[in-house]
């Protein structure tokens, strides 16, 4: 492959304080401590994962659904909804796996903290060079797009139910389905809920606080030009990153301030993306200074719980009158298997200020951005 896999949903907490350095300078912060994980809480979308991998393995027995799978997959090579494409077929095997998947969706909603959010599961040919055996009607197998990242065999299921051990530092010469999260429908729902959530408790304004002759006239906002993630451990079987971004500080009101930013772009590690995003609004902030955490989600994320882990520990913090440092707060925050491979810690950009612009880069050496001031008028 030309590229190594970034993870498939990554969580990016941005614009968290840290000291006061000179504006854009980035500096590695102390290691914190994480906090107690949650019994079995990243395991839970992996096993509703796995369940259905084994069952649409036994299925593709079925002449039919099989090449229904062939053909769909072949249409949405990023990934094909497998709940409808089991429910337009008939046949006892097609509706025991529309009524697997249907659930399957609901459970993954609900181990994400979300609401019913309807088909979200996929699946996808591992890689596009399995295509011409596959057209040439070898069996697949069936593997979930895994979390482990560090992982030396794969768990895959043929269509007699058998395991098969598959080495995840070589691509297998057998086509090999891969079972998925629709990671782009599940971020925004989610950034919705941390939205939501962090509101209730008094960290998101729902609308600017800024003063209304700023409002009139504009604002400055910071834009990301390019941006880039070095990542080269991904092995065959992981999918495609998604992320999104929380930036914190101090609002006008001197109390902390998170907002939801989406970066569904940012997919693949080895790969420069340029955007032109905004990604802070200056006049939602009393101090010109922010920092950004990238991290990454591998399909486990409970949007809920993350609101309420980063909301617990800003919650603490009040404003002193000067620039205070949040950053390692929130990271010694999360749960302890989040600085795995479910979700991971990936990259931190410290002390973004209003005139920082050019190339960061981050302070673990894993990614680099390069922004510019830019002033948004209003119409």
């Amino acid at each position: 492959m030309s590229q190594s896999r970034l993870r498939r949903a990554v969580v990016a907490l941005t614009a968290l304080p840290l000291l006061a350095l000179g504006a854009g300078q980035a500096v590695a912060a102390p290691a914190p401590t994480p906090a107690p994980a949650p019994a079995a809480a990243s395991s839970k979308v992996t096993a509703i994962e796995d369940e259905v991998a084994r069952t649409l393995a036994a299925s593709l027995a079925d002449p039919a659904l099989r090449e229904r799978l062939r053909t769909a997959t072949a249409a949405a090579p990023a990934g094909a909804e497998l709940a409808p494409l089991a429910a337009g077929l008939s046949g006892d095997t097609a509706r025991g796996l529309a009524a697997t998947t249907a659930r399957a969706d609901r459970a993954v909603a609900t181990a994400k903290g979300l609401g019913d959010l309807g088909p979200l599961l996929r699946v996808q040919l591992a890689d596009p060079s399995m295509r011409a055996a596959l057209d040439a009607g070898a069996a697949p197998l069936v593997a979930i797009a895994g979390t482990d990242e560090h992982a030396r065999t794969v768990r895959a299921y043929d269509t007699a139910g058998r395991v098969r051990g598959l080495d995840a530092a070589t691509l297998p010469t057998r086509p090999v389905y891969l079972v998925d999260i629709d990671t782009a429908k599940a971020l925004t729902a989610g950034i919705d809920l941390l939205q939501r959530e962090l509101a209730a408790r008094g960290i998101a304004p729902a609308a600017s606080a800024a003063p209304a002759a700023v409002q009139a006239a504009g604002w400055w906002g910071t834009k990301i030009t390019s941006v880039e993630v070095n990542d080269d451990e991904e092995p065959w079987f992981k999918g495609a990153a998604e992320m999104f971004s929380l930036v914190s500080g101090f609002g006008l009101d001197g109390k902390v301030r998170v907002d939801s930013v989406a970066m569904p772009y940012l997919q693949y590690d080895g790969t420069v993306y340029y955007p032109n995003q905004i990604l802070v609004n200056w006049s939602n902030y009393k101090y010109n200074l922010a920092d950004v955490v990238l991290m990454e989600d591998d399909g486990d994320t409970n949007y809920l719980a993350l609101a309420q882990a980063v909301a617990a520990v800003l919650l603490t913090i009040a404003d002193q009158g000067a620039y205070i440092p949040l950053v390692n707060a929130v990271l010694a925050a999360l749960p302890a298997s989040w600085w795995t491979d479910d979700p991971d810690y990936v990259e931190s950009w410290y002390t973004l200020a209003r005139t920082s612009t050019g190339r960061l880069n981050g302070a673990r050496g894993n990614g680099w951005m390069t922004v510019e001031p830019y002033w948004v008028s209003q119409l």
